[in-house]
């Protein structure tokens, strides 16, 4: 099982966890010191140590090199986890060219599924009830950066998150793939972020193990007992705002998101 954005929060406590079940447990972050020290944190607890892969998914090449390194060393990827997240505090414009939200959060994750998708049996992608903030449009990726807003940029990148899966699940039949909320997590997510972390402050927290609890299971439920590109939260299937259920505006996305990171 591949987690990305593994480093920390839910999807270290994910990797914990499945590896203590006995899966094999490939972790992905941006840190090489705190892949190291998330390594250590699962070897502490399963008594097996994961495989580490650096990647910046502010950096499409990083993801074009993930996936080719992932490719040399696995034959099949049981499943893939998009865990990976980031919120920026200023209207921040990546080395490709994207908001920032919208390219790691989605447009990563977007492309490395694809570079992979003959690999991988099933695809989990963390999303967020933010998604209620989102306002997507497919023929511009980078409108956030007009008024730029933190949590509308975050959430029109979340909205995009229970898009993809939805989409995902309708081109390639025989792979999988769900989204899910895992609830507000005390985490290192808005650590850079005074006015995230401020507000923030107010909410009810959830720990990360908490919150990775819906990945682990959607990691691992009979596909029979699932809604192929179902929004989850909680172990529970749960209705998006109709904002992240249409399924033109999911299909539309697709087509932009292709040509944004130049694939077929």
């Amino acid at each position: 099982m591949v987690v990305t954005g593994a480093s920390s929060g839910i999807g270290l406590a994910a990797a914990v966890h499945l590896a203590c079940r006995g899966d094999q447990v490939v972790l992905v972050g941006r840190d090489p010191a705190r892949l190291q020290a998330a390594a250590e944190r699962v070897r502490e607890n399963s008594g097996a140590r994961p495989e580490l892969f650096r990647a910046d998914f502010a950096i499409l090449d990083d993801v074009r090199r993930l996936a080719e390194q992932l490719r040399a060393a696995y034959d099949r990827i049981d499943v893939l986890a998009n865990n990976a997240g980031a919120i920026a505090l200023q209207p921040l414009r990546t080395v490709d060219g994207f908001e920032m939200s919208i390219q790691a959060n989605h447009l990563a994750p977007f492309l490395l599924t694809n570079l992979l998708a003959d690999r991988v049996g099933r695809i989990v992608v963390t999303a967020s009830g933010a998604h209620r903030f989102g306002a997507l449009d497919p023929d511009d990726l980078n409108k956030s950066l007009r008024a730029y807003r933190p949590m509308g940029a975050y959430g029109t990148s979340k909205q995009a998150n229970i898009l993809f899966a939805a989409e995902a699940a309708r081109r390639w039949p025989d792979v999988p793939a769900y989204s899910f909320h895992p609830g507000v997590v005390r985490t290192r997510f808005a650590n850079d972020s005074r006015l995230v972390a401020f507000g923030m402050r107010f909410m009810p927290f959830r720990s990360p193990e908490k919150g990775a609890e819906t990945l682990v299971w959607l990691a691992n439920q009979e596909p029979a007992r699932l809604i192929d590109g179902g929004y989850y939260a909680d172990r529970r299937p749960r209705r998006p705002f109709r904002k992240a259920a249409d399924p033109q505006l999911a299909a539309r996305l697709w087509e932009a998101s292709a040509k944004a990171v130049g694939i077929d």
